[in-house]
């Protein structure tokens, strides 16, 4: 079995293939956002564009994305939650975790998309990187370094 990147278990044939052709829309946000991380990893960039909201089309970098896309080693796709995107709802949220290697190093893309179901399709809108939360020590003084690791003192930065 040709197993899905999307990480579902599923094969791709039964899983994003069919969104990526075409041959079915996404039932829910979630079902969008998986089939948008197996198009990276197939290089069908065509998707991508396509089931980017009109409105949030300005900018995007066709040559750009596809290079991206086919010099990127795609490792996983982890869900880490969703709100709402269902069914029978008309906006949803996605947080995932998409790990690849670029030029041989180890990176992650944490974000939280956005997506909107217009006429039935659902798209994606835009995405908000999630940033690591800041571990608090049991004390940490003022003139310490936070724990953040943003590089400032504590009193400048998590402490205000």
């Amino acid at each position: 079995m040709n197993s899905c990147p999307c990480g579902s278990g599923a094969s791709f044939a039964d899983c994003c293939e069919p969104v990526i052709t075409g041959a079915q829309n996404a039932d829910t946000a979630e079902q969008l956002m998986r089939a948008r991380y197996s198009a990276y990893t197939k290089v069908a960039t065509d998707f991508i564009f396509e089931s980017t909201h009109p409105d949030h089309r300005k900018g995007y970098d066709h040559e750009g994305t596809k290079t991206w896309a086919e010099k990127s080693e795609w490792q996983s796709l982890e869900i880490i939650g969703t709100q709402a995107g269902g069914p029978e709802d008309t906006t949803g949220e996605v947080e995932f975790i998409a790990r690849f290697r670029e030029n041989g190093v180890p990176r992650t893309h944490h974000e939280c998309g956005h997506f909107i179901r217009e006429n039935g399709r659902w798209y994606f809108t835009d995405g908000s990187i999630v940033k690591p939360k800041p571990i608090i020590a049991d004390k940490v003084g003022r003139n310490d370094p936070c724990p953040c690791g943003s590089g400032l003192k504590y009193k400048k930065c998590c402490g205000k």
